[in-house]
């Protein structure tokens, strides 16, 4: 219902682009990217359930464990993307519920529409990171594993010196400057005896 618990990038309250409106987040494009809003705490593992609708042509997502990598904000990003409009243009690993430029979703994901809300889980237990989208996991990566390290290399991120190898940072949904909702946001910390 409010904004408590989330900041802007550098700690201020959010003021402009997003608002609470009937139980959701939302982000109102005024055709300035207005910024992304990251939670005021940081989580290393947890569970984190949400569901989700993107406007037609829309991008987005949600990224997680995010910290500063030399003057950039990194982290894991659950994509989000209006797939349908973009399926000529966007590979697998930039589509909905992908680890975005890093692995791409299992090919028959259960997706629906722009327009329509899909459920989503991310679980990140230590070195162990599962997408899931509407109640099927399409995501299941090993940080410590080779194909791990040979899929980093490979992303935009491997230039980033420990991409994602920090065991906490904060929660950033994306301002890509088109309308998404995000409801039903719900975060469980996993403690370690879970």
């Amino acid at each position: 219902e409010t904004f408590a618990g989330w900041t802007t990038l550098d700690g201020g309250p959010v003021t402009r682009g997003w608002e609470v409106v009937d139980g959701m987040i939302h982000l109102s494009p005024s055709g300035e990217r207005l910024g992304h809003i990251v939670t005021a705490r940081e989580v290393g593992n947890f569970v984190l359930s949400f569901d989700f609708k993107i406007a037609s042509g829309g991008n987005s997502g949600i990224k997680y464990r995010v910290k500063d990598f030399d003057g950039k904000v990194l982290g894991c990003e659950y994509q989000i993307l209006d797939d349908g409009s973009a399926s000529d243009r966007a590979p697998p690993k930039g589509s909905t519920g992908s680890l975005y430029d890093i692995y791409e979703p299992v090919a028959d994901k259960l997706l629906h529409p722009a327009g329509e809300f899909n459920s989503a889980l991310i679980i990140v237990r230590d070195d162990v990171i599962e997408h899931w989208l509407n109640g099927e996991l399409i995501i299941e990566a090993d940080t410590k594993s080779d194909e791990w390290k040979k899929r980093v290399a490979a992303s935009k991120f491997g230039q980033a010196d420990k991409f994602f190898q920090n065991t906490s940072g904060r929660i950033q949904l994306q301002d890509h400057g088109h309308d998404v909702w995000f409801r039903n946001i719900t975060l469980r910390v996993i403690e370690n005896n879970d």
